[in-house]
């Protein structure tokens, strides 16, 4: 019995021994040398990256080709879809690479990502697109006339549906290509981007195809005009809420239809590979 209960006094001690190791190790490294912390950092630091350079390439082409008509319109759609293909090979295992506020919603409705991280991803995209607007104003003769704003050339509403159709497709290939544990992950940067191409193409004469909201956020910030702004903020998130939820729709077959849109824990491999 002494026996025992010497056993469980060294037990106690070397709990408390270790717990206060623990102490003095976070206090020696602080709270900005967590591991968590940094990496969430490392997370923060490639949205904005990446979200500034798909604007800056992006918005830039839109300028360029207003001024000298070299670019062409299907060149402008190549210059968002090639960005976004690049920046999610090249930061996409950091960060997800979502790049678009509506997307890192979306994802976190679906528990695909974790919702305490949402204010800071949309924060950093909205940075990005807020640095890119800025830049090209300074380094371009931005006008009125050369203008890289999203405004309806037509109705609201009809801009609206526009947004709201071609964001619905860019999530429904996302959640297909970058999502599924069946697709071929190393395609899911070519998808995405010509998924991209494929929105710009189709809504860029009417809504200017923006399909995220940080697109249509920071130069609106820049260049002061916010024409019918709430589109591009509705219609993105709703269509990409109902895109995932699609594509759910159809990733379970098995399951009862109450079933199809809760999340397994082992749903996703990895949450930081997603756009």
């Amino acid at each position: 019995m002494a026996a025992h209960d010497s056993l469980e006094e060294g037990g106690v001690r070397s709990a408390e021994e270790q717990y206060r190791k623990s102490l003095n190790d976070e206090e020696s490294t602080g709270f900005w040398s967590s591991a968590v912390v940094v990496a969430l950092i490392q997370k923060v630091i490639a949205e904005a990256v990446g979200t500034y350079f798909l604007i800056f390439v992006g918005c830039g082409s839109v300028v360029l080709n207003k001024m000298y008509g070299t670019i062409t319109f299907p060149g402008v759609c190549l210059a968002f879809g090639v960005t976004v293909m690049v920046m999610i090979y090249s930061v996409g295992h950091i960060s997800g690479a979502h790049f678009n506020p509506a997307v890192t919603i979306t994802m976190a409705l679906f528990r695909q990502f974790p919702i305490k991280q949402v204010p800071l991803y949309m924060l950093a995209q909205l940075l990005g697109a807020l640095l890119a607007s800025g830049t090209l104003y300074l380094l371009l003769d931005v006008t009125d006339l050369t203008s890289f704003d999203t405004a309806p050339t037509g109705s609201a509403m009809q801009s609206l549906a526009m947004e709201f159709i071609a964001s619905f497709l860019l999530m429904f290939v996302i959640s297909g290509v970058a999502t599924d544990n069946r697709a071929i992950g190393e395609m899911a940067g070519i998808a995405i981007g010509m998924t991209l191409l494929i929105g710009v193409l189709i809504a860029g004469p009417i809504s200017g195809g923006s399909m995220n909201p940080a697109r249509t956020i920071g130069p609106a910030l820049i260049l002061h005009k916010y024409t019918d702004l709430w589109v591009y903020i509705i219609g993105p998130i709703l269509g990409t809420v109902l895109g995932g939820f699609v594509y759910n729709l159809i990733r379970f077959t098995d399951k009862p239809l109450k079933e199809v849109a809760k999340v397994p824990a082992n749903f996703v491999k990895s949450a930081s590979r997603v756009w």
